[in-house]
């Protein structure tokens, strides 16, 4: 008998309806003449027809809520009276107090409401089906009418919403084919101002909204519409609370090998698939703690979907506890990976085979921070474990159906369990950043006690045959060896295609020189050290820090950040050894001794114990310990002193001691976060698994090559908003080489065209080539006549403003702009006009009248000046006033030009320019200053009350909360409770309140808008 090799059975197919396509072929572009706005609307309407969805023609509420009452109807098997249907809209779909936030709370976690008869009995009434998700219905609707709080003039139409079960969760905008999307996302923001929680509030319920100009389609939740409003409105009210630029965080819609679907109709059939866009709404949404809805991307879905599959076919199989019942993903750093590994193991812990979860980490930090990630998702989902004690328990509670932990305590566990039930479980193992955690004995010992398991690994920087040897070593295995087949694939190429992740700029500064025959490796490692931390070299270093830090994390540059106005970005420093850390802090002190604390950068350090403490050949960064017991005296004595002059700063109490050093890394990490340290000196920790959305860049004097310079390098590429444009890498040493080696690995050998940043010459050849036309068309002076000229000039400046954003950084750019600071603001004075010009014009009319541009409001606001340049203006005006007639007449000039050009200084223009009119030559400008917006401040609201006849006391009380608070409270009873006594009920009594409450609103608003920010 022939022997024949052991077959290993497939299934034909796990699902025939997975979430995302495998892959899409677009049809050609059938598109061949104009097509209108309406056009492209009833084409896409046309095709969600032809996909099933039922249309529907209604136009007023009244039918929208009936429609609404006989879909729960057919849905719940159910027929309300009209007395319960009442009630149970009133009190339980549309309570006035709710709005977006109670509203996705109901969509989201409590969809089943228990609902009480007339006859006493209970109901559960379900608003979806999530069990069975073909059993709800979708319904398409176009061209709805609402009024907004004002007279009908006011209406809106909204193009495109999808009814689920008569409810709208799903709202499109649709513009012409060559319109910005962008202006698709901002006519939401409109309708979020205007109308979308006018009447019931039904449109409030939208949980996904897709934007599309019929080339370009792109999705995003209801909260990224929120968080655009809270900050772009943020002086019209909102919480004011996150930090984005909203746009940024749309999606793209792909296929499972991350091929974009951009075009409508791709988009339609894909995206709009029934089964897809329940799944989304059901399955592939996470609300929360922070109660703010994400809706996952495409390659999250497709690496969720195929480990449960896994699960399910190798469980068939009877796999368990074999490597093929397992696999890895490989989704590049910072691609939302905590998000998928959550939405991963929330489902397969409520598969009911699967006795538990085990999220694995190998480090104590990355232990808090996943902790703390998974809490913010859902609280009380993972169970975090501070000691193998605590973990013993846990693995025996059945309740605890998620635990994570660390690769060191699970290990652990297993030395001192020899025999434990969990052993013998059907178990689902995830492995955070498996190309550390699958190498050693923890790792065979793990799998080896374990029985009846599946092993997962996600990694952005996976282990390969190519790379498998490191510093002539040869681990043990390849990251498919060890944990399985490649499941899914996301690189760093697809990220920064799809604006996920950003690209890197990088600097390579030489600041040792050698003769032209020697190299680093001709050279033993330890000398080439000593010769790099020589006194001389580690001053210069500093020196270059200083003088370029505030370039390199554009610290000129202003944008909104959790409610408060923060100037640029913050930045790591990678040494070689802790002895290196140790001596460029030193060297920072000894070098801001001279100056003034003020000006100083808040610099803190932080290492620890690490088993090869000196550069390492390998190209992993090594586990550094979260006590300090085993680090020397020397080190350890530094620390503490380093620790004691953070404790100075921001009046802590941590030390070296006990658990204060892992108090003090937490406290530091936040405030990295926070944007409230400037530079933090590491030697490995913090360059993985860390993240913070203010750091930009990466000062790096240690040899870092593949995982660990992707890992590190990956720091600074976390997307916030049109500011921070690229993660920027100053290099101390020549890693050139190994950032291109390290690309071609992770990407592809034509990747860094796409990673890395072009060279300045070519930025800077288009930016000369836009000024130029930009001072020819649009000499400075002269008017521009017309839309088209207005709209031509909108587009090229902000071409100008892009680029210079990214020009900046470059050291060549400085002393090379072209235009004169002076010819600039003038410009963008105009650009500023026409941007007012145009939202007055959006007031009165229901659209927008542009629609062909889109104004880099953002990236103006990020260079502006402020009210402290202008009272420095100020104070040398008043300083020369009388002395040089030519001088005082070119300073006031300089302020109505700073004035004129900025967004955020124009409502208050006049009261700078009557502070200077007004200010005495002896005076001290500061204190008259603070006297001056004082009086004002206090003039201007009592004529607020006087004329909109409010209660004096409630309403001081009111507006000085909300300069506290940085915002004004627009939602809920508190502008009522300002308001006169009126009538609420009778003939024109609910209109008249209406109108009353939105006029004192807006009179407010402008207030606070005018004297925000001045003192």
């Amino acid at each position: 008998m022939t022997d024949l090799p052991a077959l290993r059975y497939e299934p034909i197919a796990v699902s025939s309806e997975s979430t995302v396509v495998a892959e899409f072929t677009p049809e050609p572009a059938v598109v061949a003449a104009y097509q209108s706005e309406a056009q492209l609307e009833e084409a896409f309407i046309g095709q969600l027809v032809a996909q099933a969805y039922e249309r529907l023609r209604i136009t007023s509420e009244a039918e929208l809520v009936a429609n609404l009452r006989a879909r729960l109807e057919a849905l719940n098997a159910f027929t309300f009276t009209d007395e319960e249907w009442a009630r149970f809209y009133r009190d339980e779909l549309a309570r006035d107090s709710d709005g977006i936030v109670e509203k996705t709370a109901r969509i989201q976690e409590n969809h089943i409401i228990a609902f009480r008869r007339d006859n006493r009995t209970t109901k559960n009434i379900a608003l979806l089906d999530k069990r069975n998700i073909h059993n709800n219905v979708l319904q398409v609707l176009n061209q709805y009418e609402v009024d907004g709080a004002e007279a009908a003039s006011r209406s809106t139409r909204y193009d495109v919403t999808i009814l689920v079960n008569g409810l709208p969760l799903v709202h499109v905008e649709l513009k012409r084919r060559g319109v910005p999307i962008r202006e698709a996302f901002n006519q939401i923001g409109r309708y979020q101002r205007d109308s979308f929680w006018a009447g019931s509030g039904l449109f409030q319920y939208v949980q996904l909204f897709v934007i599309s100009n019929g080339t370009q389609t792109k999705y995003y939740s209801n909260t990224t519409r929120e968080r655009h409003i809270d900050e772009s409105a943020r002086t019209r009210g909102g919480r004011g609370k996150q930090t984005s630029n909203s746009f940024e965080f749309t999606s793209w819609w792909a296929a499972e090998n991350n091929q974009p679907i951009e075009d409508l109709v791709g988009f339609t059939k894909t995206f709009f698939a029934k089964h897809t866009l329940l799944n989304i709404l059901t399955k592939y949404c996470v609300f929360d703690t922070d109660r703010m809805l994400l809706v996952m991307r495409p390659y999250q879905i497709v690496a969720t979907e195929k480990i449960l599959q896994r699960i399910v076919t190798a469980t068939n199989a009877k796999q368990l506890g074999k490597v093929e019942a397992g696999g890895y993903i490989w989704h590049t750093t910072g691609s939302g990976k905590t998000l998928t590994s959550f939405k991963t193991a929330q489902l397969a812990s409520r598969m009911p085979e699967v006795d538990k979860v085990l999220f694995v980490v190998d480090r104590k930090d990355l232990d808090y921070q996943t902790m703390k990630e998974y809490n913010r998702f859902e609280e009380g989902a993972a169970n975090g474990n501070t000691s193998t004690a605590v973990l013993t328990r846990q693995l025996g509670d059945p309740t605890k159906r998620i635990i994570v932990t660390t690769i060191q305590k699970l290990s652990v566990f297993v030395e001192r369990h020899r025999q434990h039930p969990i052993y013998g479980q059907h178990v689902v193992v995830i492995f955070d950043e498996c190309h550390r955690s699958q190498f050693g004995d923890m790792h065979a010992e793990i799998t080896k006690a374990f029985r009846q398991y599946h092993l997962f690994g996600f990694t952005g920087t996976p282990i390969f045959a190519v790379n498998a040897a490191s510093g002539g070593k040869v681990h043990l295995r390849t990251t498919e060896q060890a944990f399985g087949e490649k499941l899914h694939t996301y690189t760093i190429v697809d990220a920064i295609r799809d604006r996920n992740v950003l690209p890197f700029r990088i600097d390579y500064i030489d600041t040792i020189k050698a003769p032209p025959v020697i190299t680093d490796k001709q050279v033993r490692a330890i000398d080439t050290e000593q010769a790099l931390l020589a006194p001389e070299r580690i001053a210069g270093v500093v020196e270059y820090i200083r003088e370029h830090f505030d370039q390199k994390t554009q610290r000129h540059d202003t944008y909104d950040f959790r409610g408060r106005r923060v100037a640029g970005f913050n930045a790591i420093f990678a040494t070689a050894s802790i002895d290196a850390g140790r001596r460029y802090y030193n060297q920072f002190s000894w070098q801001q001794q001279s100056i003034p604390e003020a000006q100083r950068l808040k610099v803190a350090i932080v290492y620890s114990y690490a088993a090869n403490e000196a550069e390492s050949d390998s190209d992993l960064l090594p586990d550094e310990a979260m006590d300090t017991d085993r680090l020397d005296k020397v080190s350890r004595d530094f620390l503490e002193d380093a620790i004691n002059d953070y404790n100075e700063l921001f009046r802590t109490n941590f030390s070296t001691s006990g658990d204060g050093f892992q108090r003090y890394y937490v406290d530091l990490t936040q405030r990295i976060k926070n944007r409230e340290i400037d530079l933090v000196i590491v030697v490995d920790m913090l360059l993985t698994g860390f993240d913070a959305t203010t750091l930009n860049t990466l000062f790096v004097d240690k040899n870092l090559r593949q995982h660990g310079l992707i890992q590190a390098f990956s720091r600074t590429n976390r997307i916030l908003n049109s500011v921070k444009a690229y993660g920027n890498i100053v290099s101390f040493r020549n890693l050139e080489e190994a950032t291109n080696d390290a690309i071609a690995l992770f990407g592809d050998k034509d990747a860094r065209g796409i990673v890395v940043l072009k060279p300045f010459a070519d930025y800077y050849g288009d930016y000369q080539a836009l000024v130029d036309r930009l001072l020819t068309e649009f000499p400075p002076g002269e008017a521009l006549f017309g839309e088209q000229a207005e709209n031509a000039f909108i587009a090229l400046y902000g071409d100008i403003l892009r680029l210079r954003n990214i020009l900046t950084a470059f050291d060549e750019f400085a002393g090379n702009e072209i235009v004169p600071e002076g010819v600039l603001q003038d410009y963008q004075s105009r650009y500023v006009d026409l941007y007012a010009e145009r939202r007055e014009r959006t007031k009165v009319d229901k659209e927008a009248i542009t629609e062909d541009v889109v104004f880099e409001i953002e990236l103006v606001k990020s260079v502006e000046v402020g009210v402290d340049y202008v009272l420095m203006l100020v104070r040398s005006y008043n300083d020369g006033r009388g002395k040089d007639l030519k001088a005082g007449k070119e300073i006031t000039a300089s302020i109505t030009r700073a004035l004129d050009s900025s967004i955020t200084l124009r409502s208050k223009k006049d009261l700078i320019e009557a502070f200077v009119a007004s200010i005495a030559v002896s005076a001290d400008v500061d204190e008259e200053w603070r006297r001056f917006i004082a009086e004002r401040k206090a003039e201007e609201l009592a004529e607020i009350i006087e004329r909109e006849s409010l209660k004096p006391e409630e309403t001081r009380a009111f507006m000085a909360a909300a300069f506290r608070d940085g915002s004004v409270q627009t939602g809920g009873t508190a502008i009522g409770r300002l308001l006169p006594p009126m009538p609420r009920f009778g003939a024109g009594a609910a209109a008249h309140y209406v109108e009353k409450r939105t006029a004192v609103l807006d009179a407010l608003l402008a207030y606070f808008e005018r004297f925000s920010g001045l003192g």
